[in-house]
Formats: C-alpha cells, sequence, structure tokens
C-alpha cells in the first residue's frame, strides 16, 4: 500500500487526543488519502452491527406511520396511498443506492461531507454539511413534539401552555443524555423500541380485515387540496435515507453491511405506512378532519379495542425516542467527521472519555433543539425539508462527479448502471426537490438564504482565522494515487497537480 506523506504538526491549538490520532498513524483510502478510523485508534468502542443498523435507518428515516396523518388530512386518502406507494421509487430508492455506493467507497465519519469534499473541495463539503446540520437541529423538536401530541391524549395539560414548553424540554435533555451513553447501547435501544412501535399496527392489519372496503382506498376528498403540506409530509416521512452515512467509521465492516441494512430497512420502512394506511382507510368511514397528528391511535381503538390504542400511544412515544436517539448521532457524527478531516477545529473531535461519543456533538444539537423547539411543527417541516433538499441537490452533484472522474476508485457496492444511468437515478428526485422548493413560502426562502449566508461566512471566517486542522498532515500530496488533476482547497492551503 503506497504510504500517504505526512507533513509534521505546527498548529499550537491540537489537543493530546488529536496527537494521538495523527495521520500519520491512520491508514487512508489509497485512491482518495482520506483517513479512516478503525478500532485500533478507538480502542474503546464497539461498533455496529447488522441488526442495530437496520433499525437505526429504520429511525432515521421513518420511525413507524407516526407522522403520515396530516398526508391525508391534505390530500385525501387515494393520493396519500399512490404517495406512499411511488414516492419511495422517486426518492427514497435513489437517495439509498447512492449512500450504499458512497458510504462503502469513503467508510469514514462525515458520510455526505468526505463525498462533497473529494468531488469538489472543502467548500463544498463545508457547506454540505452546515445545510445538512441544520436540516437535521430543525427536525430534533419534532420528535419530542409528537411524543407530546401522543401523550396529550392521555393527559391534557400537555397541550399547551408551560405544561408542554417544560416537558419537551425535560425529554429533550434526558434522551440527549442516552444518547451519550453511546452507539452501541442506542443501536440495541432502537431494535427494542422498533418492535414494538410496529407491532401494534400488524395486529391493527389483521383485525381491519374483516371491515376492509375497498372503495375506501379511491376517495379523493377533500376538494380544496394542499399540497404543499401534502408533499412536505411525504418527504419528512421517506428521506434522509443518508443520514446513516455520517457514522460509516462507527460501523463494523461497512462495505457489505451498510447495503444490507439500507435493503432491509427500505422495505421495513415502506411497509410500516402503506399497511397501516390500508387498513385504517379501509376499515373506517371518516371524515378528513380526523386526521389530525395521533389519530392512528384513535383508529386502531376504534378497528381491535381500547387496549391497543394505549398500545399505540405508547409506540408512538417510544417511535419519538428512537427518532430523536438517531437523528441526534446522525448529526453529532457528522460534526466529529468534520472535525476529524479538519474542516471544523480540533475540540470538536473530543470524545467522552467513558462513553467514547462526541461529547461536543450531543451538547451542541440538544442545545439548539431545545431553542428551536418553540416552532410549530409545519414550520420545522417546511424549514427542514427546504435545507436538506440543497444537501441533496449538491449530494446528487457530488455522487455523479465522483463516479464521472473517480469511477477507478474501489466501490465494494456499486448501483449496477453505467454513467447514463446514474444520471436518470439522480435526475428523477432532483426534480422533485425542485418542485419541493418552487411551493416553498417566502418565509422559508429568507430562513434558508440567511442560514446559508451564515454558513458561508463561518466558513471564510474560520479560513481567515486559521482555527485548529488535527489532520492537516493527512492530505494527500499532489502525485499520490487517484489525486492527479485535483485542486484542494483546506484552511486556505491550495495543492495542485505537479504533473
Amino acid at each position: 500500500m503506497p504510504e500517504t506523506p505526512s507533513v509534521p504538526n505546527t498548529n499550537p491549538k491540537l489537543s493530546g487526543m488529536a496527537v494521538a490520532l495523527s495521520p500519520s498513524s491512520l491508514p487512508t483510502n489509497t485512491e482518495t488519502g482520506i483517513p479512516i478510523f478503525t478500532d485500533e485508534h478507538h480502542p474503546q468502542q464497539k461498533k455496529l452491527t447488522l441488526i442495530p443498523l437496520i433499525f437505526l435507518i429504520f429511525f432515521e428515516v421513518s420511525g413507524g406511520p407516526f407522522g403520515e396523518e396530516p398526508a391525508v388530512k391534505a390530500a385525501g386518502p387515494l393520493y396519500t396511498i399512490l404517495g406512499f406507494l411511488i414516492f419511495p421509487f422517486i426518492w427514497s430508492i435513489p437517495e439509498a443506492l447512492v449512500t450504499a455506493e458512497l458510504a462503502t467507497a469513503y467508510p469514514g465519519n462525515g458520510g455526505y461531507v468526505i463525498w462533497a469534499s473529494e468531488a469538489f473541495g472543502p467548500f463544498w463539503g463545508f457547506l454540505l454539511g452546515w445545510w445538512k446540520f441544520v436540516s437535521g437541529v430543525i427536525n430534533l423538536p419534532a420528535y419530542p413534539m409528537l411524543c407530546i401530541d401522543y401523550l396529550k391524549l392521555a393527559y391534557s395539560p400537555l397541550s399547551h401552555g408551560w405544561p408542554r414548553t417544560l416537558s419537551i424540554c425535560l425529554s429533550t435533555v434526558i434522551l440527549s443524555f442516552l444518547n451519550y451513553t453511546g452507539l452501541t447501547i442506542v443501536g440495541w435501544t432502537a431494535v427494542f423500541l422498533g418492535t414494538v412501535a410496529i407491532l401494534p399496527f400488524v395486529i391493527m392489519a389483521f383485525g381491519s380485515l374483516p371491515s376492509i372496503k375497498p372503495h375506501r382506498w379511491l376517495s379523493t376528498e377533500p376538494a380544496h387540496k394542499d399540497w404543499t403540506r401534502f408533499f412536505n409530509t411525504l418527504f419528512w416521512n421517506l428521506n434522509f435515507w443518508d443520514s446513516i452515512s455520517t457514522m460509516a467509521g462507527e460501523v463494523d465492516k461497512p462495505q457489505t453491511i451498510f447495503p444490507k441494512a439500507l435493503f432491509s430497512a427500505g422495505i421495513f420502512t415502506c411497509l410500516g405506512y402503506i399497511i397501516p394506511l390500508l387498513a385504517v382507510i379501509g376499515s373506517l368511514e371518516l371524515a378528513d378532519s380526523d386526521w389530525g397528528n395521533g389519530f392512528l391511535a384513535e383508529a386502531s381503538g376504534r378497528i381491535v379495542g381500547r387496549w391497543l390504542k394505549f398500545w399505540v400511544e405508547a409506540g408512538a412515544v417510544l417511535s419519538g425516542i428512537g427518532l430523536f436517539e438517531a437523528q441526534l448521532s446522525s448529526v453529532s457524527f457528522q460534526l466529529l467527521g468534520m472535525g476529524e478531516l479538519g474542516i471544523l477545529p480540533a475540540f470538536v473531535t473530543r470524545r467522552s472519555p467513558w462513553f467514547n461519543t462526541p461529547t461536543f456533538g450531543v451538547v451542541v444539537c440538544a442545545a439548539s433543539s431545545i431553542a428551536i423547539s418553540f416552532m410549530s411543527f409545519n414550520d420545522i417541516i417546511s424549514s427542514a425539508n427546504f435545507l436538506y433538499g440543497c444537501g441533496m441537490m449538491l449530494e446528487f452533484a457530488s455522487f455523479l462527479w465522483l463516479r464521472w472522474r473517480k469511477g477507478e476508485v474501489r466501490r465494494p457496492y456499486r448501483v449496477p448502471m453505467g454513467m447514463a444511468g446514474v444520471v436518470g437515478l439522480c435526475l428523477v428526485p432532483a426534480a422533485f426537490i425542485v418542485f419541493v422548493m418552487v411551493l416553498a413560502r417566502k418565509m422559508v426562502y429568507a430562513i434558508s438564504a440567511g442560514v446559508t449566508v451564515v454558513g458561508v461566512g463561518a466558513y471564510f471566517f474560520k479560513r481567515w482565522c486559521r482555527l485548529g486542522n488535527p489532520l492537516e498532515s493527512a492530505k494527500p500530496a499532489p502525485d499520490a494515487p487517484g489525486m492527479e488533476g485535483v485542486i484542494r482547497l483546506v484552511s486556505g492551503i491550495e495543492m495542485a497537480d505537479s504533473d
């Protein structure tokens, strides 16, 4: 294996941990020069295996059918059923395929940040990471809010005022501490939570069979449809397939496990949405106004009995916990990966001495979640979707560029298409992103523009200040394998091809 030249560390800000993880001691992808952190460098770390990874992906994306009710209220039964049947082929499958190929080719923490940096340079890696970070943090408070929406059915004071605010803030702190205790614990907790949350819908589906009337699936009411809310709800319920890539460095044998986990979670997720929809719509005569957040619990009680209603309500709370844990893990490890790549200062790479978790990432994300929790649920969905869409456009572009210009990089899993095929694969979801963005309100445009300006300003401020770059010596030489003709800009240092 060719050895990546190292540069002596001259950064006085490096912590002892950063020195211990100096690039000269790290294995690198021979084609890209990107450091790969392994068990040898985190000896106390336990890696994620297949089953926990499947359930973490499930919770990154879905967590069960909780939250799909607004789609029925916005566009009616027929369009909602069609949406959850068709949208996975338009969006979920392409995103999962891109994730499977690039996460196995570049198996390090940071995921899509690594991909954009490899394709276009560290500025674009930072910008993609910034968009995804803000999107992820905006999403975080939605999950405690969903939990409270179900709990208020049993305890009405939680529906408004300081009891609701206090319960959201307190649950965020407790769940963040659980996340801090380690990714292995979070993974197996997700297995338990997912099983308990999904099982009542299996029971409900069987219980609904005698009452199913298929003509109810064809209803197109209401007459006035809220397409913006409908598509935002679909998008919010079926995206974030790439979020798991930020933890690739924590996965055991990611080159073989990632494709299996993504495929299994995809089947699990799609069935988890469509089966409860068919059961409830087909077996009950309902008005459009019935389909508010939390209605699935009421529907299960009507179909089977009150005991199942209570189980679904409890399952919704457990699902919200799983969603929060998975999303917080993804965003916090993304920050860790950006620090390991030198895109963020060295201090963000510090891990807990007890649990090996990214301390800075967990604390910052939890605090941000509490601050954002006062937005309305619909505002959270719209803002997160727009920023996530911006990131996905750049992510698809990175995928196509890497396939075209770095096709020689070893890919343990490769999307079984040629260049024309993968272009078509990315164009369809990209067109949908543009469609969703066009439907956004002016306020969403303004917020997204402001977030982008802040991110760009932070990047160039960091470059100007020359804050710590713990992996400065990890930058491959211009003539390193696979680096011909590539220009790199890391912390203001240009590296150009010398041939």
